[in-house]
């Protein structure tokens, strides 16, 4: 869909380091909701682990962080510059998964203050909860 590519291009994350194929839903400002499929052909599972690939949790807590940043965006309130993550807070992985995979990250806007904006979400995989927590990002330098 040429939506979601516009929408995942505001990512400032080369391709490479994106952890969304599609938008399934956007409130700009409160929600979002995204999918990735792990193709098996990424270079982080070939060292985790060999024989056995298997995303690696810290990848979750990225998916979880790339959703929040797309529903954060809302008219009339766009970062300066990047939005990062800026801290991680109550996040639990309760499950893992490898190639074929398909997850569907959702991340809802729980606070704002200045730059900073506060989500919390899940990371789910057939019907399986893998990651859940709540997540700070905050604007970093611009380009």
């Amino acid at each position: 869909m040429s939506e979601d590519h516009d929408l995942i291009s505001r990512l400032p994350h080369g391709p490479e380091f994106r952890f969304i194929d599609a938008v399934t839903a956007l409130e700009p400002g409160s929600r979002a909701v995204s999918r990735y499929r792990v193709r098996g052909d990424e270079v982080f599972l070939r060292g985790h682990f060999p024989g056995e690939p298997v995303m690696p949790g810290v990848l979750l807590v990225e998916a979880l962080a790339q959703t929040g940043g797309l529903a954060a965006q809302s008219p009339g309130w766009e970062p300066r510059g990047r939005l990062c993550l800026g801290a991680i807070r109550h996040v639990r992985v309760l499950g893992s998964v490898g190639p074929g995979a398909e997850l569907e990250t959702e991340a809802r806007v729980v606070g704002r203050i200045g730059g900073l904006v506060e989500v919390e979400g899940e990371v789910r995989s057939s019907g399986h909860t893998l990651l859940r927590g709540r997540l700070t990002l905050g604007e970093g330098p611009a380009g």
